[in-house]
């Protein structure tokens, strides 16, 4: 996912470190077999603003096997546990800030490995966990003249809220690759728009599916494009948009959310 923005450098040229908000887990919803929301909640959300959809968060989670959320410190240029181990820290699309009730959605994939998705299958209310951000989205230009959204399953929530914003009069087509069949989930409603769901082969790379989807598209003409997921399928993507299509880079929005094997 993008990442969050930095705070500026110091006069030392060491970059200061991003604020972290205590939050605690107010509850969670399963969204489909492979998709979790967690709801957050705490008076640190308090001025945290999110202007832009599909903008980031970073979210940090106790340690494996922890219960009580230890803060890092900062070295200057990432931030390390006391023992000099790196901290869990991921990053997400927020899927929804309410200011007024201080409550933070975050919808997370769920899968046999990773700290995050593991915790967040074991969450409860209470527990407790910080957040920081956040980084920069994506604001779709009002003049196109029609959209290609693209991702895999960490790309939904940013999807939906694209989904939100785009005009309604504005065609919009949508491809998404899942794991399985169950982990489709309804998206906001958009009166132009058509969503494909493309489930991938057990044992292919991630997004294989999702770049045949792109590679076999009619793409409309002077379409804005906007595609994340498995960073080597982005790259992949990114390579067929511009080398093998001509398309021009200032109309395809192209981020690598994750690595395979990290």
């Amino acid at each position: 996912m993008s990442r969050p923005a930095e705070r500026p450098s110091t006069a030392t040229g060491r970059r200061e470190p991003p604020r972290f908000r205590l939050v605690t887990v107010l509850g969670k919803e399963q969204l489909s077999s492979r998709m979790i929301r967690v709801t957050f909640t705490g008076d640190d959300l308090r001025g945290l603003e999110i202007s832009d959809p599909a903008a980031s968060v970073r979210l940090l989670l106790p340690s494996p096997g922890e219960m009580e959320l230890a803060m890092p410190r900062w070295n200057g240029n990432e931030f390390l546990m006391g023992d000099g181990s790196r901290p869990t820290i991921r990053t997400f699309t927020p899927r929804r800030l309410d200011p007024a009730t201080l409550q933070l959605d975050i919808d997370m994939v769920i899968h046999d490995r990773g700290a995050a998705s593991q915790w967040a299958v074991g969450a409860r209310p209470g527990y407790p966990a910080a957040v920081s951000g956040p980084g920069r989205g994506y604001r779709p230009s009002p003049g196109a003249a029609a959209f290609v959204l693209a991702g895999d399953e960490t790309a939904i929530p940013a999807i939906s809220q694209l989904l939100e914003t785009i005009d309604p009069a504005t065609p919009t087509r949508v491809h998404i690759e899942i794991g399985a069949p169950g982990a489709r989930i309804s998206l906001p409603g958009h009166p132009l728009a058509t969503v494909t769901w493309h489930v991938a082969e057990p044992g292919a790379a991630p997004g294989s599916a999702l770049i045949s989807a792109i590679e076999d598209a009619d793409l409309p003409t002077e379409a804005h494009i906007w595609c994340a997921g498995e960073a080597a399928a982005m790259h992949a993507i990114r390579d067929h948009l511009f080398k093998e299509r001509g398309l021009a880079r200032s109309l395809a929005t192209v981020r690598g959310y994750w690595k395979a094997g990290r």
